[in-house]
């Protein structure tokens, strides 16, 4: 099942984004005699997200099909991040052994290299990634992203796929300059408003045959500058949420962003993308606030 949360009429809510075309919750609601929350976050974090994903399995479908007529048009509604509020985002750094040659750093062997971001940063597709005042070095990073779907502590990695609500693509912004200061700007470097873009879709996990064989790619006008296989992380995605379980308590819909596969430089006027096989490609322009428009 793949949901969204889109912007129509000036608001944002729920959708399912079917095969043959979205359908906004409130819609499914009022057609199939349901109560759905249409808010994203909430459907998540009050576990309707499990239930209707079971309706869904078990004839849903097939009513959201005899729906096809009440699909939005294009033109009609555009995509919003999944939500805007999550209790925590964990990044995760260096997590491609690659990716720290980048950069001339040693990959992490023993724990991952983690680290926090505010709500503050979160942006969606189309929307502009702003280079701020203080950076002249600005690399975007394509990642996939695990959504938690129940609250939970200290977690096994045997049990981690169970905590999970889905998957999703994520673009992860670093001020590089600033962070090559000193380690401990780390916090600063990534916090800035619009580091962090989410979505388009929600992807629940039986919608993902193998985990391990998505292949994530960074790609920039048009063209990809690193791609890898989620295999070749040096901590897999589940053994990330089992790692992070036993630091503090995770909630629905708290995000961990993998790591990435190789950021690259941003500059006014780029187009930002993360490709991951089988979803909805993230896309955001670049906007440098330091330039005259």
């Amino acid at each position: 099942m793949r949901l969204a949360t889109i912007k129509r009429n000036g608001k944002e809510t729920a959708a399912v984004v079917a095969p043959f075309g979205v359908l906004p919750l409130e819609t499914i609601n009022e057609k199939t005699k349901q109560e759905w929350s249409t808010d994203l976050f909430e459907l998540i974090q009050s576990g309707q997200l499990n239930e209707l994903k079971e309706w869904y399995q078990n004839g849903g479908k097939n009513e959201l099909e005899s729906l096809s007529a009440e699909v939005l048009r294009e033109g009609e509604w555009e995509y919003a991040p999944l939500y805007r509020h999550p209790r925590k985002i964990w990044g995760i750094g260096l997590n491609y052994v690659e990716h720290a040659a980048d950069l001339h750093e040693k990959a992490p062997s023993t724990e991952p290299a983690s680290f926090m971001k505010p709500d503050t940063t979160i942006i969606g597709p189309d929307d502009a990634i702003k280079i701020p005042h203080q950076s002249d070095r600005t690399t975007a990073e394509a990642e996939l992203g695990i959504i938690i779907g129940k609250e939970c502590k200290d977690v096994s990695e045997e049990d981690a796929q169970s905590v999970i609500a889905g998957f999703t693509t994520i673009i992860d912004m670093t001020a590089e300059d600033i962070l090559e200061k000193n380690p401990r700007y780390l916090t600063r470097s990534k916090s800035f408003d619009t580091f962090f873009s989410f979505g388009p879709q929600l992807v629940t996990p039986d919608e993902v045959e193998e985990v391990l064989d998505l292949n994530v790619s960074t790609v920039i006008n048009g063209n990809i500058h690193r791609k890898n296989t989620v295999s070749n992380m040096t901590f897999r995605p589940w053994y990330l949420v089992s790692f992070h379980s036993k630091v503090m308590t995770l909630l629905p819909g708290d995000i961990i962003s993998t790591g990435t596969p190789g950021a690259v430089v941003i500059r006014d006027g780029d187009i930002v993308e993360c490709h991951i096989d089988g979803f909805e490609k993230l896309v955001n322009p670049v906007e440098d606030v330091k330039v005259q428009k």
